[in-house]
C-alpha cells in the first residue's frame, strides 16, 4: 500500500483536496478530526489536557478556545500540550492504516498539517504538499469565523513557510489558480499510482 502525506500550511486547501482523494475512493485519514475527537466529549485527550492545563475543560470536553489561550504564543506550554496528544493521534494513525491494509487498499492518505514540522515524512511514501500564493492564503484565512491577523501569524509562525514545504515535497498542487486545476492534478495523481 502507498501511502501519500497530504500537508500544506493553514488556508491552502488540504481540506478540498482531501475530499477530492475520498471522491476517488482513497481513504482519508484527517488529524484534526482525530484531535476533535480525542479533546470531545468522553476523548481520551480530555483528563491529561486537563491535568496539564486546569480548567482548560468543561462538561467532559476540553474547551478549546480556553486551551488555545493557554497555549498560543507559549512555546513550553504548546510542547507539554502535543506529548499529550501528538501519541494518541499516532495511534489513531496506526490503526486506520492497519484498517487500510486489511481492506486491501493500495493507496492512503494522512492529512496532517504539521507533517513536515513533526519530521513525518518518514511515515510516507510520498509527500503532496498544497500550496497557493501568500495573499490567496491570507484571504482564504481571514475569511474564516474568529480569525484575527495576530492568531493567524501565530498559526504560520509554528508552521514551516511554505517555500520549504514545498522544496521538501515529493509533489506540489498548486491551489491559487482554481479548485479544478487542483482536483484534475489529484485525479492524475491517483491514476498513475493505482
Amino acid at each position: 500500500m502507498r501511502i501519500i502525506g497530504l500537508t500544506g500550511s493553514i488556508g491552502m486547501g488540504k481540506s478540498t483536496a482531501a475530499n477530492t482523494f475520498r471522491r476517488l475512493r482513497v481513504p482519508v485519514f484527517d488529524a484534526d478530526a482525530a484531535v476533535h475527537a480525542l479533546q470531545g466529549r468522553g476523548g481520551a485527550a480530555v483528563a491529561p489536557i486537563e491535568a496539564a492545563f486546569p480548567g482548560t475543560t468543561r462538561a467532559g470536553r476540553v474547551d478549546r478556545e480556553a486551551l488555545r489561550s493557554r497555549v498560543l504564543g507559549d512555546p513550553a506550554a504548546l510542547r507539554r500540550l502535543e506529548r499529550i496528544v501528538h501519541p494518541l493521534v499516532r495511534r489513531a494513525e496506526e490503526a486506520f492504516l492497519k484498517a487500510c491494509r486489511r481492506r486491501g487498499e493500495r493507496l492512503a492518505v494522512l492529512d496532517i498539517p504539521l507533517l513536515l514540522e513533526t519530521e513525518g515524512e518518514d511515515r510516507v511514501d510520498l509527500v503532496l504538499v498544497v500550496s497557493a500564493p501568500a495573499r490567496v492564503q491570507r484571504a482564504r484565512v481571514l475569511g474564516r469565523g474568529g480569525m484575527t491577523p495576530d492568531r493567524l501569524a501565530a498559526i504560520l509562525a509554528r508552521q514551516l513557510p511554505d517555500a520549504e514545504k514545498r522544496r521538501r515535497a515529493d509533489i506540489v498542487v498548486p491551489t491559487g489558480l482554481s479548485r479544478h486545476h487542483a482536483q484534475r492534478r489529484i485525479r492524475r495523481l491517483v491514476q498513475e499510482l493505482r
